[in-house]
């Protein structure tokens, strides 16, 4: 009974312990949904701030967190912007496209995410 009882205990401590980075991963999933590859991306690449498309509720809170777990970097400032909704012809019908929220990422100078080095 006793070797049952230990063995529990062992792997709810491994749970506690890797736990927090599992929500952080979760979290990262959950409101990284990509980068954006665009002209003005790549030129604030160079300058240290990285562009992401996320999730429609994030918040900077959680978009600095998710991108902390990601990657493993220190994030210095959060921008975020919604870019609204075209209106598009699709044959006889009207509508519109998704609304996208972005969010511009500042990182320290000299660190660089692996999303986006080598393109």
């Amino acid at each position: 009974m006793a070797l049952i009882r230990k063995k529990q205990e062992e792997s709810t401590e491994t749970m506690k312990r890797g736990g927090e980075s599992l929500h952080l991963q979760t979290l990262a999933n959950r409101v990284l949904l990509s980068g954006r590859m665009t002209e003005k991306s790549f030129v604030q690449n160079a300058l240290g701030q990285y562009v992401f498309s996320v999730a429609k509720n994030a918040t900077k809170t959680e978009v600095r967190q998710a991108v902390e777990a990601a990657y493993g970097v220190r994030v210095e400032k959060v921008r975020m912007s919604r870019l609204p909704g075209k209106k598009k012809g699709f044959g006889r019908n009207a509508g519109t496209t998704s609304v996208v929220k972005k969010a511009i990422v500042s990182v320290p100078k000299g660190t660089e995410l692996q999303l986006f080095k080598g393109i």
